[in-house]
């Protein structure tokens, strides 16, 4: 499946604020503006991440909306937001990695892959949220438990519009220089990345982790999830 490449980063905070003063902390950098996801009960800010092999990927702190105390129609927020492990860890310990997304060219085909390898990445949503620019749009898996899988080292998928928005994002100053994942099932996970052309990925067997490596104006700075 060519076309398949990694899309965005996600960093979990318990808020935007605490999440925004991290990314100044540990990378040197403010993240820009985001948006809100009204159908998620989630709000987020942006930072360009590309490089030549990684042309389009961004960093993304993701937080839940104090406006919104659940999110809509009973469904729990993306990326285990609502998991108690997960909120009490991001309050008590600060933002940290959780997990990450990767485009594919074409969404149907990934999740049918997957689950002929037993793995449920859950149903292709529609989404959308309004920008400066216009409308984004894009198609997302989602499950309705909001669950990661594999402790955060299964990448949701996703597939954009006509837009991109690392196209309209200044560039940051940081930039991405690796991503491995370690996982005591590392070889299903094998699997499911070569099913949907996924590369370029260190893979080992061992705890549970998602660690990336970003060059920035602090230098070297390794992220890593810590099996959370």
């Amino acid at each position: 499946m060519t076309g398949t490449r990694i899309d965005h980063l996600v960093v979990g905070a318990d808020s935007l604020a605490q999440g925004t003063a991290w990314c100044e902390r540990t990378l040197g950098v403010t993240p820009g503006p985001g948006g809100e996801h009204a159908f998620m009960g989630t709000h987020n800010r942006l930072l360009r991440i590309a490089t030549v092999d990684h042309p389009r990927t961004y960093f993304e702190v993701i937080a839940p909306n104090p406006a919104v105390p659940q999110a809509p129609e009973g469904r729990r927020r993306w990326f285990d937001l609502d998991e108690p492990r997960v909120r009490d860890a991001l309050r008590t310990h600060g933002p940290r990695l959780l997990h990450w997304v990767v485009q594919v060219p074409d969404l149907t085909a990934a999740v049918a892959a997957w689950q002929a390898l037993g793995i449920e990445r859950g149903r292709i949503v529609a989404a959308s949220r309004e920008t400066p620019r216009g409308l984004l749009r894009w198609e997302i898996t989602v499950r309705d438990d909001g669950q990661r899988l594999f402790d955060g080292c299964l990448p949701t998928l996703i597939a954009w519009g006509d837009v991109h928005p690392a196209a309209t994002m200044p560039d940051s100053g940081v930039t991405l220089h690796g991503v491995r994942v370690r996982h005591p099932q590392a070889a299903l996970l094998g699997r499911a990345f070569a099913a949907i052309g996924l590369e370029g990925v260190e893979l080992a067997e061992g705890s549970p982790n998602l660690g990336v490596t970003l060059l920035g104006p602090r230098g070297t700075a390794r992220l890593a999830s810590d099996g959370l």
